[in-house]
């Protein structure tokens, strides 16, 4: 009887946690681009890359490349992306697994971020490039491939995860635990919490407008499989990044929020020491000041461009 029981208690449970993964898949709206502009498709290896293309052609490349976390996305430009649209040539795409970007069920990779980013920016003429975060240092890793004319930093990193574990990634892919663990973190009160700890100094400075953005881009189908490479550390670069910023042939900005942890300024002073490169602090900011403070981003990056 026990047994009877048990097994039908699993039975249940498993049928419960099947059921609330389909009303979320059918509860999701389709997911519309976080930036206005000409909405392009850049096919890269069987995936379509979607971005967000503004400004006259005929003013200098501008290319944002967005960080990695479970709900990233190119609208984390969506502060200055207008603004900057009227002085260059501005292209934001969702990286691979990521926004409005197809999402097959790869088993995601460093390797295949940086192999993106070298080709995606290749196909610019000679762009100045701002990238956030973990694709700050994929970019870092291919410069000598590309023509770059400026870079800017924003608090990057080679390491957005813990050290590589197998378990927890195939744990995350798998099709009935594995997307129940990823709805939950993905949750709304997950993003919430990820964002007041680690995102925003201020948490009035971002909406609630965006975070429902943040929880729908997360609950797309095959949301799950890139962030599941990140959060079980797949998507770490295995390179020193003071080495590949040293070796960028083009002025590199630091920009940093002085609040955040997960990459704290100390490394920033750091990176910039070693590499020889400009560090722009902004204060009362954490891993997002192009979001807290726009307008002094702004001026940051068209100084770089400027240099």
């Amino acid at each position: 009887m026990r047994r009877r029981a048990l097994a039908a208690g699993l039975a249940i449970g498993t049928g419960a946690v099947a059921l609330a993964n389909a009303a979320l898949r059918r509860g999701t709206p389709e997911l519309e681009p976080p930036l206005s502009g000409a909405h392009r498709t850049f096919e890269w290896n069987g995936i379509d890359v979607r971005y967000t293309e503004s400004g006259d052609p005929d003013d200098p490349d501008l290319v944002l490349l967005h960080g990695i976390n479970a709900a990233g996305s190119s609208g984390e430009f969506r502060a200055i992306f207008d603004d900057l649209a009227e002085e260059y040539h501005v292209i934001a795409p969702d990286l691979p697994g990521f926004g409005t970007s197809d999402r097959p069920p790869l088993r995601y990779s460093a390797t295949l971020y940086e192999e993106f980013v070298r080709d995606f920016v290749a196909a610019f003429d000679r762009p100045a490039v701002v990238a956030s975060s973990l694709t700050g240092a994929y970019l870092t890793a291919v410069a000598d491939d590309v023509a770059l004319s400026a870079v800017v930093l924003i608090c990057p990193t080679e390491r957005g995860g813990p050290d590589r574990n197998l378990v927890a990634r195939e744990l995350l892919r798998s099709p009935l635990v594995g997307e129940a663990l990823f709805n939950l973190l993905a949750s709304k009160p997950s993003i919430r919490y990820f964002n007041a700890d680690h995102g925003y100094y201020d948490m009035d400075r971002v909406s609630e407008s965006w975070m429902a953005y943040e929880w729908r881009t997360a609950h797309q189908p095959n949301a799950r499989y890139a962030p599941a490479s990140f959060v079980s550390g797949f998507l770490n670069a295995d390179f020193d990044l003071e080495a590949t910023l040293a070796d960028v042939d083009a002025p590199v900005t630091l920009l940093w929020g002085r609040e955040a942890d997960i990459t704290p300024l100390k490394r920033g002073r750091e990176l910039a020491e070693a590499a020889d490169c400009r560090l722009v602090v902004i204060d009362d900011a954490k891993l997002l000041p192009h979001v807290e403070f726009p307008e002094r981003a702004l001026e940051v990056v068209r100084d770089a461009i400027g240099r």
